[in-house]
């Protein structure tokens, strides 16, 4: 079942030509991973997929709803009512983290289940809880985000975004912000719920991680998909000159 389309995105920021003509799908269970140069319009696609970043044109549709179509070339979105609706479908984890630093870790994660969802506090401490226990941080409850290390705040930000129950999760450089030492710890995390079949978008610099855990691979460069295909296609036997290019880098 496809959960995300996106069909001939194109986005320009004034006269600057970012996405040119991207379309790609994801199945329900699906990890896609997607490498590239910095400026190659990786992190604006997340943004244009998870609606922080307005479209020129293309379509984008989560779970057959169409969340913005084209019309005369133009991107028309749908209704508020309906895309708030939609934006429930997927969640997106920030490479700079981006927790409420006034917010205890706890209140961090149950304040979107409230505010939302409108669950009930009882129940959203429930949620926050079992996931914290998930990401081994059941101590830092009441901690705050300054008391904890880079690789805790971005447990915590998974966390967060998986309390929502979303049938995609996006990350952006999940790991950029972080020392190699705390690196681990989020791979960890993320081919946890990989194993878990959870269906993730992840904007990565991390070739091997890419290799080792994604079903499909995307290599962008210059605002379109030069090349796609299975880690073993795309890694280990690229075909195009662009892409060999940028993985000798990581040889």
């Amino acid at each position: 079942m496809k959960l995300l389309e996106i069909k001939n995105l194109k986005k320009n920021f004034d006269d600057l030509e970012v996405i040119e003509d991207i379309s790609l799908d994801v199945e329900e269970g699906q990890v896609v991973a997607i490498i590239g140069p910095s400026g190659s319009g990786k992190s604006t696609l997340l943004r244009c997929a998870t609606l922080l970043e307005t479209m020129d044109s293309g379509e984008l549709i989560y779970v057959g709803e169409k969340a913005v179509t084209t019309v005369d070339g133009k991107a028309v979105y749908a209704p508020p009512k309906d895309l708030k609706r939609i934006q429930r479908y997927f969640g997106l984890v920030f490479q700079n983290f981006n927790l409420f630093p006034h917010y205890s870790v706890i209140k961090n994660i149950t304040d979107p289940l409230i505010s939302v969802q409108k669950k009930s506090k009882e129940e959203a401490l429930a949620i926050g809880r079992e996931l914290l226990k998930k990401m081994a941080l059941s101590s830092k409850e009441d901690a705050y985000p300054y008391q904890l290390s880079g690789g805790q705040q971005q447990r915590v930000s998974i966390a967060r975004a998986l309390a929502l129950n979303p049938k995609v999760l996006f990350f952006d450089e999940p790991t950029s912000a972080l020392d190699p030492e705390l690196t681990g710890e989020i791979l960890k995390v993320i081919k946890q719920l990989a194993a878990e079949k959870m269906t993730m978008v992840i904007v990565t610099h991390e070739i091997a991680f890419a290799r080792d855990l994604a079903d499909h691979v995307i290599f962008m460069d210059g605002g379109v998909i030069v090349e796609e295909g299975s880690p073993e296609e795309v890694i280990n036997n690229p075909q195009h000159e662009r892409t060999k290019l940028f993985l000798s880098r990581f040889e």
